[in-house]
């Protein structure tokens, strides 16, 4: 039987304390019932000191493996940048704690093959956060899919263009995530992993897909734009495209989900999308919680007490790692 904490509060070491985790994450994991944030970690000490008393943190320390082992910690979360991800990762399975960690799970496909063999090796359970998952609006519009509703799908495809400067993506002082050593590759192993990761939740396996990247602006060192194409398992084809140095006008940052009997229209960062059927438009509106992360925490909880399934295993995160990889360093 593999690990798990059973009926037990689920008291977390969070590792990494940057800006994902001071609205997004960290102040969810003390609103999920059965749940509490009972230490932080970062290297530096007087980020980390702020970050303990302003959300009131029982313990923090500057050393990851004193967190891994504070018996007051049952589960660990993972909010380092993604260079550092497989590390703490194995250190906390090792350990026996079931781990939550950030979108990319690692920065390639052989790391994230050891995470899948560590957490079969010391039967500890690991669950990824692409927390859309469990946002309402993305909810429904997979039982609309589900449904029938526009038919069978023909095409989805996403279009993400974005100035050299966009409010989509987050800034840091170190600016790592344009370095391939610390991110992977450039910003699409920022945006992409949760918009590929929906197209997994909502059509299945993908059976091939291929896709070319490269640098056109010459800002940084790795890729700024990408194309792919995914053929799914059920025949739906995809196309996507990624750009971050696009002129201001071009900006826009959309999927359509085009069916035999309509489409579905919608951005990624939203509240609400567009149905179109029987030649109407309708506009659905699902309320966004204050912390954005809430509901996937709350299934996550749920799983390591042995209550629910894993919302989004380490499989299913190397499903679409792999299609990232291929779509940037396929030559």
């Amino acid at each position: 039987m593999d690990s798990n904490i059973n009926q037990e509060p689920v008291r977390w070491g969070m590792i990494g304390c940057g800006d994902v985790t001071e609205i997004k994450s960290g102040p969810a994991f003390n609103k999920v019932p059965y749940s509490s944030l009972q230490a932080v970690m970062s290297r530096n000490a007087d980020r980390v000191a702020d970050y303990a008393n302003r959300h009131n943190v029982p313990s923090f320390y500057t050393d990851a493996d004193k967190l891994i082992n504070d018996p007051l910690v049952n589960a660990i979360y993972i909010a380092t940048p993604p260079k550092y991800h497989e590390e703490y990762t194995l250190k906390a399975l090792k350990a026996g704690k079931p781990v939550y960690v950030e979108k990319p799970v690692t920065t390639n496909v052989a790391a994230c093959e050891r995470l899948v063999e560590a957490a079969a090796k010391y039967k500890t359970r690991l669950v990824v956060a692409h927390y859309r998952r469990e946002l309402p609006v993305f909810k429904a519009i997979k039982q609309i899919i589900q449904d029938n509703t526009i038919g069978k799908i023909r095409l989805v495809r996403i279009s993400c263009l974005q100035p050299f400067k966009s409010n989509l993506i987050a800034t840091t002082a170190e600016n790592w995530r344009t370095d391939p050593a610390i991110a992977g590759a450039g910003l699409f192993y920022d945006i992409g992993p949760h918009q590929i990761d929906m197209m997994l939740y909502l059509f299945g396996t993908a059976a091939t897909y291929i896709g070319s990247a490269t640098n056109q602006a010459g800002y940084y060192i790795p890729e700024d734009i990408v194309t792919g194409i995914i053929h799914f398992d059920n025949n739906v084809l995809f196309t996507g495209t990624w750009g971050f140095t696009m002129p201001n006008y071009q900006q826009e940052e959309k999927c359509e989900i085009i069916g035999d009997k309509g489409r579905i229209t919608f951005t990624f960062y939203g509240k609400d999308f567009e149905l179109y059927c029987d030649g109407n438009k309708e506009i659905r509106s699902f309320p966004l919680p204050e912390n954005i992360q809430l509901p996937m925490i709350e299934k996550v909880v749920n799983y390591f007490q042995n209550k629910g399934e894993n919302p989004c295993s380490i499989e299913e995160a190397l499903a679409g790692l792999r299609i990232m990889q291929q779509f940037v360093y396929s030559k």
